[in-house]
């Protein structure tokens, strides 16, 4: 199978720009900046404010069909992952056995050792 293609179509409705994804359900109106010599990119202050955007705020750059997306690391972002593991396997119990495990094969080492002397 192939990777499907997301049709993107560009609509301008009374001189405000309208940005329509199709196949993802969602409508978004676009900001624009240029991207500098530099590679730099300045996010509008609009999309800073609602995001939590500051100086100082590091932000996360991936790619996802083609697009690229920013993702504040910001205290909102962090609270939102909080949770998000729960019910899957316990990070905490897993070091436990194998920190358990690990010392168990060094009390061996240390025996075999002590038995060649």
């Amino acid at each position: 199978m192939g990777k499907s293609k997301t049709e993107t179509e560009l609509t301008y409705d009374s001189g405000s720009a309208i940005l329509l994804v199709k196949g993802v359900g969602m409508t978004m109106k676009p900001e624009f900046s240029t991207v500098t010599s530099k590679g730099q990119l300045v996010i509008p202050a609009k999309l800073r404010r609602k995001h939590g955007i500051r100086k100082g705020t590091r932000v996360a750059i991936t790619e996802d069909n083609q697009r690229l997306v920013l993702q504040p690391i910001n205290k909102e972002f962090i609270e939102s992952l909080c949770g998000s593991l729960r019910g899957g396997p316990s990070a905490s119990e897993f070091l436990l056995k194998e920190r358990r495990r690990e010392f168990e094969i060094e009390e061996r080492k240390i025996k075999n050792y002590r038995t060649r002397r």
